[in-house]
């Protein structure tokens, strides 16, 4: 089982960057796959989650800029960002999880960094 997020990189306030997360492995299409991110010195948070029937469900500090999608054919997710902003800068990692109480499977991160 293997997830592999990508996407990341340097980008100036007000751009965006489309991070994906591809599974490989095993069949992810019933699980939750979800995001989360860290800052330099803060711990890691949640960033935004997508059920198998493509709920899904944002940090407050994403809603109306991060898109969160998924294509269970193609055993990948994606977030869409916009608007970035200087506080977005961190690393993203990307999980998937059988139900909300199961504990993550986790990618390797990719790094997001925001200018201003």
């Amino acid at each position: 089982v293997q997830l592999q997020a990508s996407g990341g990189g340097l980008v100036q306030a007000g751009g965006s960057l489309r991070l994906s997360c591809a599974a490989s492995g095993s069949d992810f299409s019933g699980y939750i796959w979800g995001w989360h991110r860290q800052a330099p010195g803060r711990p890691r948070e949640f960033v935004a989650a997508i059920t198998s029937g493509g709920s899904t469900n944002y940090a407050d500090s994403g809603k109306g800029r991060f898109t969160i999608s998924r294509d269970n054919a193609k055993n990948v997710m994606y977030l869409q960002m916009n608007s970035l902003k200087v506080e977005d800068t961190g690393v993203y990692y990307c999980y998937v999880r059988r139900h909300s109480f199961a504990s993550q499977i986790w990618g390797q991160g990719t790094q997001v960094t925001v200018s201003s």
